[in-house]
């Protein structure tokens, strides 16, 4: 992911990240008695027109950060500390797989709860970095979330990001939807699961440790993503790159969480994959120069083409594949089922197969 034209960015996971937005939407007022059809429609379109005040934004502010603040949770693991979202009134909390580690059980602090609640894992899936726990017994009051439409995102969006960043539980920051549609590869270093996720949701709102796993939400009150990553930049040492966040889109959220609840794992992750082990080779300038295949599963996409252990990937469709991770990026947008070409080399013969690809 490029940052910016001149510099490269890696991203790293933070112990917690958090950011949300959308549009806002702006009411008007409705023709009063006696007004014809005509007259109602032109008085809508000339009240919609009104920017709102600083103090109907602030109102509205506050007014979301009161509707969805209580299902905002902070998650307490042995050493590591996060931020979670009531899924639903069975006690489910969706929050980040490497919020959860490999931890089984938690201690949850609601809104409504001063003394932490305990809570057990469901099921967590590092793949997309999501994971499902449950309290162990619900309380009264407990609030889940509305979660939106995340096809419906759009950059410029304002957005809030609510969590615990640095264990200050129930902070609130505020930005805008920067981008979306990014595919981002997290770092395995500092607690990371190193998956690689499609179709993220980049924030300008501020993402620090202890946000991870929580809310980001639009001004109706909808979590449109769940905040995972910040940005950092090596040349500034590893540090946070200010104001750059990705969140995971709510439409992934709900597709992970409603299968660990109902079925107990993901079946159907929806993400497309060669079926292969592989690690990255290097020439001999020692610069990585592709995939090697380590292993092939059997009746999987790359089994299928013809493609064995010991080939070495170097491109699939029109994407140079340099490392392991640029495989990963260029299958992150792509569905099972889909075809494309893979081009690889065996015994220093180059060769391009069609590949149907299968399912993660």
């Amino acid at each position: 992911m490029d940052a910016s034209p001149a510099r490269r960015t890696t991203l790293r996971t933070a112990a917690a990240l958090g950011s949300c937005c959308l549009l806002l939407a702006v009411s008007g007022c409705s023709a009063l008695g006696g007004g014809t059809a005509e007259d109602t429609s032109t008085g809508a379109a000339r009240a919609a027109a009104v920017p709102m005040s600083a103090t109907d934004l602030q109102n509205q502010y506050q007014k979301v950060i009161k509707d969805v603040l209580p299902s905002v949770v902070q998650i307490q693991a042995s050493s590591d500390l996060g931020s979670g979202v009531v899924y639903d009134g069975d006690g489910h909390i969706v929050t980040n797989a490497h919020v959860v580690g490999n931890e089984k059980t938690f201690r949850v602090t609601t809104a409504n709860n001063e003394e932490p609640l305990t809570a057990t894992l469901v099921y967590s899936y590092p793949e997309q970095d999501l994971a499902v726990i449950r309290l162990d017994k619900v309380p009264d009051g407990l609030k889940a979330a509305s979660f939106g439409d995340t096809e419906k995102v759009q950059v410029g969006q304002i957005t809030l990001a609510m969590g615990s960043p640095l264990g200050l539980s129930s902070s609130v920051t505020e930005g805008i939807v920067s981008a979306t549609g990014r595919t981002v590869s997290e770092n395995r270093e500092g607690g990371g699961t190193g998956a690689t996720i499609p179709n993220m949701v980049q924030t300008s709102a501020a993402i620090n440790p202890g946000n991870s796993g929580g809310a980001l939400v639009d001004l109706d009150g909808r979590v449109v993503g769940i905040p995972t990553l910040a940005a950092s930049d090596p040349d500034l040492g590893g540090s946070a790159a200010p104001g750059i966040g990705f969140a995971i889109p709510a439409s992934m959220v709900r597709t992970v969480a409603d299968q660990i609840i109902k079925q107990g794992k993901v079946t159907d992750s929806g993400r497309a994959a060669l079926g292969i082990t592989g690690r990255t080779v290097v020439d001999v300038n020692y610069q990585p120069a592709g995939v090697a295949v380590v292993n092939v599963r059997p009746g999987g996409a790359a089994d299928k083409a013809g493609i064995r252990a010991g080939d070495i990937i170097t491109k699939v469709g029109a994407d140079d594949i340099t490392t392991i991770t640029s495989l990963a990026v260029s299958l992150a947008p792509d569905r099972p089922g889909q075809r494309t070409t893979v081009t690889y080399s065996r015994d220093g013969v180059r060769r391009t197969v069609d590949v149907t690809l299968s399912e993660q």
